[in-house]
């Protein structure tokens, strides 16, 4: 008991820090933020996660709209060929198709698929 009179005396911040009712407040403090399964800690985990999943909802959402419309445009028998000689490389009986690749994109290529 004398320790704790002569921490008082020499430091006086200490007799509210020894408080009991402060004690406890600091200990579920710090258990709530630190050693709780819904601690802060993991709140902060948990919410990253959520922003990344609800930035994949917009992306894949994103690219529905995008597939229906295409779907929509196909319903157009031009569009189909269209489609397929832009994307199939596909062409009729007396057409010749060149491809033309340039040295940038092919080494784009080649650094995205080491990647």
């Amino acid at each position: 008991m004398k320790f704790f009179q002569r921490l008082e005396e020499k430091y006086s911040w200490f007799k509210y820090v020894g408080n009991r009712y402060v004690l406890v407040l600091i200990f579920f403090a710090v258990w709530m933020l630190f050693l709780d399964n819904y601690s802060y800690l993991e709140h902060r985990v948990l919410n990253k996660e959520l922003d990344e999943l609800e930035t994949n909802k917009n992306y894949y959402q994103d690219e529905i709209k995008k597939d229906c419309l295409d779907i929509k445009r196909l319903n157009n028998p031009d569009q189909i060929e269209k489609y397929a000689r832009e994307k199939y490389y596909m062409k009729r009986d007396s057409e010749d198709i060149y491809i033309i690749e340039f040295e940038e994109e092919m080494l784009e290529e080649v650094n995205n698929k080491s990647l």
